[in-house]
């Protein structure tokens, strides 16, 4: 005999309940966004939207799987912090108590679950730091294996510290007013003037204000036919009036470097950060598992 859930729900954690409703609500603008990135792709976007769905009420269970938690051992939250978190939430989002109900009813929310959610808030934060720590600390040795293994995701690619200058084709000046004016700059440099001063007097760019530098950048960073001019000049040389449809445009080629991996001394702080992440999802994923193991869930199917 198949059975049949009851309508709207979901799932069933120990003597609590999560709908199909309260999952509309944790997901209901993020479907709103996919619909619009994947209309025309329908089995893509049912993917996503499950997925997405999934993933709120595997959420959601743990959320109340802490909460669970927290309550069965006894423990108590002091209220005077949930009364502070308030305070400086209505200081820095809202301005004012007045401002901040107003907000909260446009969202459909009372004050009283405004305040049960920012200490739900609190005890989930307060069991994470009991049950995995603030602090994880990795060895130099797993620093240094991990960067071993990872090499080719700390390679680059040739590069060139670029200045550039661009002048733009306007309404007020043709294409030859343009190759003019870039033959006039080029005087002006080969007379002495700095490329950098030049360019921040001149150029159209984005990198007018700093004297048209690009600093250290690779190949794909530029337009597939300005790269090819950048990447055949060696440091210090210059290249001629580069004409293309929308303007002008100078290079100055500062200095260059060979495609290299980063020493280990660059990187070191971004492997220790992505290894105490992975330490840190690994240590919650087991507290989890442990919370489940203690625990009756059900999940139902929506038909």
């Amino acid at each position: 005999m198949r059975f049949v859930s009851p309508i709207g729900l979901a799932a069933l954690l120990n003597d609590a309940i999560i709908t199909f409703q309260e999952i509309s609500d944790e997901t209901e603008d993020f479907i709103r966004s996919l619909r619009q990135q994947y209309r025309n792709q329908p089995d893509v976007l049912k993917q996503k939207v499950d997925q997405l769905q999934n993933d709120a009420v595997a959420g959601l269970i743990e959320h109340r799987l802490i909460l669970d938690e927290f309550k069965s051992a006894g423990y108590k939250m002091t209220e005077s912090y949930i009364d502070e978190e308030i305070k400086r939430r209505i200081r820095d989002r809202f301005g004012d108590r007045a401002r901040m109900i107003k907000s909260l009813q446009s969202q459909g929310m009372t004050f009283d679950a405004f305040r049960e959610r920012i200490r739900e808030e609190f005890i989930v934060l307060q069991m994470e730091y009991k049950n995995i720590g603030s602090e994880i600390i990795v060895s130099p040795h797993k620093i240094e294996t991990y960067y071993a293994q990872h090499s080719d995701d700390f390679k680059l690619n040739d590069e060139v510290k670029l200045r550039m200058i661009f002048l733009a084709d306007k309404p007020e000046r043709d294409a030859e007013a343009t190759r003019k004016l870039a033959g006039e700059i080029i005087g002006k440099i080969e007379g002495g003037a700095p490329f950098a001063e030049m360019a921040s007097m001149y150029s159209d760019g984005s990198q007018k204000s700093k004297g048209g530098e690009w600093d250290w950048i690779e190949k794909k960073v530029l337009r597939e036919d300005l790269a090819e001019v950048a990447f055949s000049l060696k440091p210090g040389q210059r290249s001629g009036v580069i004409e293309k449809p929308d303007g002008c445009y100078l290079m100055l080629v500062e200095d260059s470097r060979p495609a290299h991996v980063k020493p280990l001394n660059e990187v070191r702080a971004e492997i220790e950060k992505t290894l105490e992440t992975e330490e840190r999802r690994r240590l919650r994923k087991e507290w989890i598992e442990r919370l489940k193991a203690k625990s009756f869930i059900r999940f139902f199917p929506t038909s």
